[in-house]
């Protein structure tokens, strides 16, 4: 609800309406734009994806997945062929899926999907301005009871299907610039705090030292080599399914992407070191033997150095499966829309590919089956002005999702 967001929002929902579709903004933001087709009691086809950026972002992170739906349904409109679909379709432009201002990810497609507790509205910014504040503050009262009415009934959804740009590096390299997404990740994410001897780094001997960063060094090497080489780690026997070990191998990654000392001076030995472990693959299962196998043997290293160490859990997702019917559909669709871009009939294979980053998609799954699409951008960079999509990419993404939606007339 920044001044910039409130702009796009209404830009997004000017481009709605001129593509033929009928407009409201709900009471957390979302815009939403729809057409009933020719039978408006008939479950929906929602689509679309957030309209929020995180600081210093590139342009295509969300808005991708909202501007090829609105720009296959103007198709449509201009055809005069956008009142023959058989069920409604929905785009929804979610308003806050990155979670930089308030610190809670998925706040808009959260509260769609019925999952978003009212406690969150009580939620401060940095400058103690609560979700319900910011919202007022631009004319949109939320209240509990609201907030629980903006849950979509499951029986009147059909599914979720959200484009995106793949924020990695497969597409390129493979040399494609579409991929049917088989799932999205699951993730944990610990705090680790070492503590050990604070002490002077010239009169401590190395034999009697007490060195977290030391420890916090060895973990972070032991994790390094856990996520690269599970199989080396891991027994899988009747508590875990031998399908886990192959998904690990594929889809496990593990991130410390933050490390702080105390007192952090170059003459001390540090008496503590705190550091972060961001945990992803597409195996529940698979991620709480990593877990599981990463703490046992952190506890090992601080004893052997005689160190205490606690680990906090500070987050959990489960792993999404995208619905295998929606993924042959967009696979599908895919084919159809390359062949009308480039004349020919596509021979090689459509990329499936996982995704390790979160989408309004998960927050979906809850309320209806999902289906996702990526698209190829720039040498895997995302969440920078330098994040890339070709003028060809969203032109294939544009066929490809009209390709689909033509499958619902």
């Amino acid at each position: 609800m920044s001044p910039a967001a409130v702009r796009a929002g209404n830009l997004i929902r000017e481009w709605m309406e001129d593509a033929g579709l009928r407009t409201w903004v709900d009471s957390l933001g979302n815009v939403h734009g729809r057409v009933e087709g020719r039978n408006a009691s008939a479950e929906a086809l929602l689509m679309g994806s957030h309209l929020d950026t995180v600081v210093d972002a590139g342009k295509f992170d969300g808005s991708l997945g909202i501007i090829s739906v609105l720009a296959a349904l103007k198709v449509l409109n201009i055809n005069g062929k956008l009142g023959e679909l058989s069920r409604p379709v929905e785009v929804i432009a979610f308003s806050d899926e990155e979670g930089v201002r308030f610190q809670s990810t998925f706040l808009g497609s959260a509260a769609v999907a019925g999952i978003l507790p009212v406690s969150a509205l009580k939620i401060t910014d940095k400058s103690d301005l609560t979700i319900q504040d910011a919202l007022k503050k631009n004319s949109i009262e939320i209240t509990e009871e609201n907030l629980l009415h903006l849950k979509y009934d499951p029986k009147s959804v059909w599914g979720y299907v959200e484009i995106h740009i793949e924020q990695g590096p497969v597409l390129e390299w493979v040399g494609f610039p579409l991929a049917v997404v088989k799932g999205i990740a699951g993730q944990t994410r610990l705090k680790v705090t070492m503590r050990g001897s604070q002490g002077h780094a010239g009169t401590v001997p190395m034999s009697m030292r007490h060195d977290p960063m030391a420890a916090a060094a060895e973990a972070i090497v032991l994790l390094e080599s856990l996520c690269k080489h599970p199989q080396d780690f891991l027994s899988f026997d009747g508590h875990c399914k031998s399908f886990s070990m192959e998904s690990l191998s594929t889809s496990l990654v593990c991130t410390v992407g933050e490390i702080s000392t105390w007192p952090s001076a170059s003459n001390v030995i540090p008496g503590q070191v705190t550091f972060t472990v961001d945990l992803r693959t597409i195996d529940d299962m698979g991620r709480e033997a990593v877990v599981y196998e990463f703490s046992n043997r952190m506890y090992q290293i601080c004893d052997k150095r005689s160190v205490s160490c606690t680990i906090d859990r500070k987050h959990d997702a489960d792993a999404v499966i995208c619905d295998s019917e929606l993924s042959s559909k967009l696979k599908s669709a895919t084919y159809i829309g390359l062949k009308r871009m480039t004349g020919a009939a596509i021979q090689d294979e459509i990329p499936v590919v996982m995704s390790g980053a979160g989408h309004d998609a998960m927050a979906l799954s809850h309320l209806t089956k999902v289906g996702m699409l990526f698209v190829r951008c720039r040498g895997g960079i995302s969440h920078s002005p330098e994040e890339h999509v070709l003028d060809d990419d969203v032109w294939a993404s544009g066929l490809a999702i009209l390709a689909f939606i033509e499958t619902q007339m």
